[in-house]
């Protein structure tokens, strides 16, 4: 019996109380290696294509800053986010990524790293990026101060947008799901209809915010360089 709506998402599996439900993040670790067991397979070859496709676009955005293999990093990023969100939407496993424990473990720490790198390495173009070309002067104080707080919501808004949106499905799933035993027999398979529909449309958002979350990320890091 749930004492609350939210309690589907409390990692309630243990043993000597341990959260062994954590452990669904490594599940993706598991795909790896059937990659490599008939080569070249389609899945190798659709896996490749994509990443191929990533590390492009990674490397347009990144611009200057771009040197080898710093696109490896939000490919990854990408990847875990997408087996994550993905292995969610099988039955008893557990959704790692509608936790702010995971997803602003992720998210400050991307940010963290990027700032302190930038304001080591590169202290006056951080300062510049705080005010944009062409501010009148009477408006610099306000421009720095509403910069200022953007930069640092920016963890919060990455992290919180992965959650809010595994979140949101699997609420609506779970509300729809529990009417079932009360419906009459022929709405079963409206029901059911539904509950397809609604499925289809959370493995696009699993792939939508897994791009969003890594794009977001390699955008950050392009703006402190």
């Amino acid at each position: 019996m749930m004492s609350n709506l939210f309690s589907i998402f409390d990692p309630s599996t243990n043993i000597f109380n341990l959260p062994l439900n954590w452990l669904s993040t490594l599940l993706g670790i598991m795909f790896i290696p059937y990659s490599f067991w008939l080569i070249p397979n389609r899945h190798y070859f659709f896996w490749n294509f994509i990443l191929m496709k990533l590390h492009n676009e990674f490397k347009t955005l990144l611009k200057n800053n771009y040197f080898s293999g710093s696109t490896f990093m939000f490919i990854s990023l990408f990847s875990f986010v997408l087996f994550n969100n993905f292995l969610g939407l099988f039955p008893y496993i557990f959704t790692s990524t509608s936790h702010l424990t995971l997803s602003l473990s992720i998210s400050l720490s991307l940010w963290l790293s990027f700032m302190i790198y930038g304001w080591i390495n590169n202290y006056q173009h951080m300062f510049i990026h705080m005010i944009p070309q062409g501010t009148p002067s009477i408006l610099m104080p306000f421009m720095v101060l509403i910069e200022t707080i953007s930069n640092l919501i920016r963890p919060g808004t990455l992290a919180v947008r992965l959650t809010a949106n595994m979140i949101a499905g699997h609420l609506l799933m779970t509300l729809l799901s529990g009417t079932g035993p009360m419906l009459p027999s022929y709405f079963i398979i409206i029901l059911i209809f539904v509950q397809i529909m609604l499925l289809i449309l959370e493995s696009a958002v699993a792939i939508i915010q897994s791009y969003v979350i890594a794009i977001l990320s390699t955008l950050y890091s392009s703006e402190v360089n």
